[in-house]
């Protein structure tokens, strides 16, 4: 686990690795590059590997000098390897017949209960999905995440049967990991994908402040909570700090999981777009049922064509194959035009609250009593000083503000902090300021901090003995008006209490990424809301965090599992559903307003009511999307549609597809890809759009249309009727939109509803008039 600190142990690390692969015979300035071959010309994996060496050792000089600068053979979903070469090596290797794409590999970063009761999935109830499926079993869940800490008591396989029928994949030892006792009926599928990372990363690894394992075992936490909230067992009576917080379960608890461990502990955790690629390749051979991929990138976005965006190009081939990839929408809300993972295939999750708070009382020593947010549960502060670090002698600035305490930069060297509670404020939304602050006033000798800082439902725990409880602006300046107005002021704070249900209200994060989306503003992105803040589930002994096996941890990568556990659902009640189906049952059936019918805020400067961009259909409602009523069906040919109608060429295409195509003569128009949603970002003269819908409810059903157009937009349907019956299953209907508004618009949201009276088929509808043009595609 720690660093080595001699040559012998150096020499023992790179032998091990040698057994992976990584040892190579190359030259100084070469790099991992990704040789992208296609299709699968056939289905053997030994005859495809040996076709890789020889392909290489045409360019390395020979079948040595190939094995030993391979890194991986992709075999499974396509045809491929990654390779460390120099530039002029790659381009003669992109010169070769059969080589379609050869692109230097990256890094991908990390995105980073009471949920399941809240979305309606309590064991408890007799009639529900959960138990319409049998919790999942027969279903296979695949992670690409940190790795797995496999003595988490969420892992456990009591009650579970044999391993599913279709299982190919395998459990991987390595260090700290032995796979026949780390692997069970629960964890049936354990890999590390590392050689890409080794060959690209710059920073120290694996050192004392910053251990990992060479095996799938999880140091960050963040991969055995993901698969914990998608398919974890239940475990009863869970309590964090002190907090009961009620058991602890998955989406799926039946479901099995498989981990693709592709991230590694340096900053932000690094992923190799090379290793991503290989645990895709992997993942779509050994069997999965979905794909949960809680990974993200940097702003501005590569194409979906891009070969640097490996997340885009494993998800197409896993989607071709069946296999639903559900992706988070990223952590840069709540500015717009800053979703992720965009590419239509995928399913993109944005991060809401739950009906769950933990308010904490203050006491000022005028008797008012204040609560914040706080996650705490030591022993009560009891009347003591509470100080404000003043600046003396404020200086307004050329804009306009001064410059004061804020909690990033506290100044406590002419205050008196030693056994006092300090207040001060930040503007930051990250956790930062909190940290900063608590470090700062505990290295001072103060007892307790209370943070003032835009609303926001995101809490990072302390320590049970020292609080750190968030009041918002308003709240702060009271306690600070307070403070000026007394000599001596002071304050209690009391342990945290546990608030469910009415009056919580559910929010969309602060830090859920928002659409439009930057690549294709007609595709509407994200696609659906869950839970994603302060959700409890298992984590590492390593997890800073980390209190009797369980943390609290916050981000879409916690809202995307979710989704992956409630998909994984769906396919066990539906298995022939394509995973477009199971995403326009999911966008269709979503909840507009809490479960308890109040209406969702988008967090932000300010807090506004949530529309699309925030959203995408709604909050999941995975009872309703059980039976949809009609879905939107997607394949592989409307996926190549899309491509073409935003233009992308087809030997792009083709790179993408693994295989020749071709766009027709007449470029299709992208408002017409059949999503469950229409998104029109720049209506100016009237237009006509088509979507189907596939009939998924009884043999003999009839749907009307109903509307609610967004302001100022007139939105008609024909036929305004739909009539399915044994011969008539999909119907094909148009929309046409027009604006009576003069001037360039924001964007104006509404619906489209098809009911037969019990089912509510419901897209939403969001429209930008733009008069003026401020780009044009050439036609």
């Amino acid at each position: 686990m720690s660093s080595p600190s001699s040559v012998l142990a150096i020499l023992c690390l790179l032998c091990f690795l040698n057994g992976q692969g990584m040892i190579a015979k190359v030259a100084a300035n070469s790099q991992v590059h990704i040789v992208y071959l296609g299709e699968k010309q056939h289905d053997n994996p030994k005859l495809l590997t040996d076709s890789h060496h020889d392909l290489l050792a045409t360019i390395a000089g020979s079948k040595e000098a190939a094995y030993d600068s391979m890194v991986y053979s992709y075999k499974h979903g396509f045809s491929g390897f990654a390779a460390k070469v120099t530039e002029s090596q790659a381009q003669k290797i992109a010169e070769l017949p059969g080589v379609i794409r050869v692109m230097p590999s990256h890094f991908y970063s990390l995105q980073t209960t009471r949920s399941w009761d809240y979305l309606g999935l309590s064991p408890s109830s007799p009639t529900n999905l959960l138990h319409d499926t049998n919790l999942g079993d027969g279903i296979v869940i695949g992670l690409l995440d940190t790795g797995i800490w496999p003595e988490s008591k969420v892992f456990n396989d009591e009650g579970l049967g044999p391993i599913p029928n279709q299982w190919k994949g395998q459990c991987v030892s390595g260090e700290s990991f032995n796979a026949s006792a780390d692997c069970n009926k629960k964890l049936i599928g354990a890999k590390w994908y590392i050689d890409g990372f080794l060959a690209e990363n710059k920073q120290p690894f694996n050192t004392t402040d910053s251990p990992d394992f060479l095996s799938p075992r999880d140091v960050f936490g963040h991969g055995t909570h993901t698969s914990t909230i998608a398919g974890g067992s239940f475990v009863y009576n869970a309590s964090y700090r002190g907090l009961g917080l009620g058991s602890v379960r998955g989406g799926a608890p039946r479901a099995r999981l498989a981990m693709y461990k592709v991230c590694w502990n340096v900053p932000r955790g690094q992923c190799s777009s090379a290793d991503i690629l290989k645990a895709f390749d992997d993942a779509i051979h050994d069997g999965v049922d979905v794909i949960s991929v809680s990974l993200g990138t940097q702003l501005p976005l590569f194409s979906e064509v891009d070969d640097r965006d490996t997340i885009s190009i494993g998800s197409f081939h896993a989607v071709a194959k069946g296999i639903p990839v559900v992706c988070g929408a990223a952590n840069e809300g709540p500015s717009e035009y800053t979703v992720e993972n965009t590419a239509p295939w995928i399913l993109t999750v944005a991060a809401t609250t739950i009906d769950r708070s933990f308010p904490t009382p203050i006491t000022l020593g005028n008797n008012l009593t204040i609560l914040g947010q706080a996650v705490f549960e030591g022993k009560e502060v009891g009347f003591t000083g509470l100080v404000y670090p003043e600046n003396p002698g404020l200086i307004p600035s050329l804009a306009g503000e001064c410059v004061n305490v804020v909690c990033e930069s506290l100044l406590l060297n002419n205050t008196s902090v030693a056994g006092n509670v300090v207040l001060c404020f930040t503007t930051v939304a990250s956790r930062t300021p909190v940290a900063t602050a608590v470090s700062s006033v505990r290295a001072a000798g103060g007892v307790g901090v209370i943070v003032a800082k835009s609303p926001g439902d995101v809490l990072g725990p302390c320590s049970n003995d020292f609080p750190c409880i968030e009041v918002d602006y308003e709240l702060g300046t009271q306690i600070l008006f307070y403070i000026r107005s007394t000599r001596s002021p002071t304050v209690k704070l009391s342990p945290s209490a546990t608030l469910v249900g009415k009056p919580v209200s559910t929010k969309v994060a602060t830090f859920s990424s928002r659409g439009p989306n930057s690549i294709a503003p007609a595709i509407l992105k994200p696609d659906i809301a869950a839970p994603g803040v302060s959700i409890l589930a298992g984590s590492s002994p390593y997890d800073s965090f980390m209190d009797g096996g369980f943390a609290l941890h916050s981000g879409t990568s916690m809202a995307t599992p979710h989704v992956s556990g409630i998909v994984a659902l769906l396919k066990a009640l539906h298995s022939n559903w394509s995973p477009a189906a199971i995403r326009s049952a999911l966008v269709t059936t979503a909840w507009k307003t809490d479960p308890f019918g109040e209406p969702i805020f988008a967090e932000g400067s300010p807090q506004k009511v949530a529309n699309p961009f925030d959203y995408g259909g709604g909050l999941v409602n995975p009872n309703k999307a059980a039976d949809p009523g009609l879905i939107y069906d997607m394949g592989t040919e409307d996926y190549i549609k899309y491509l073409c109608a935003v233009g992308y060429n087809t030997s792009a295409i083709s790179q993408l597809v693994g295989q020749t195509t071709a766009c027709s003569m007449v470029k299709p128009s992208v408002l017409d890809v059949n999503l469950p949603s229409i998104t029109i970002p720049n209506l100016r003269e009237n237009i006509t759009l088509t979507r189907s819908v596939t009939n998924v409810g009884p043999v003999n059903s009839v749907y009307k249309a109903n509307i609610d157009p967004p302001p100022g937009i007139s939105v008609a349907v024909r036929p305004e009727t739909l009539v399915f019956n044994s011969t008539i299953k999909t119907i094909s209907f148009t929309v046409a939109v027009s604006t009576t508004h003069q001037v360039n618009t924001g964007y104006y949201f509404g619906s489209l509803t098809w009911t037969d009276g019990e089912h509510l088929v419901t897209s939403p509808i969001s429209v930008r008039t733009q008069i003026i043009q401020y780009y044009t595609d050439g036609n």
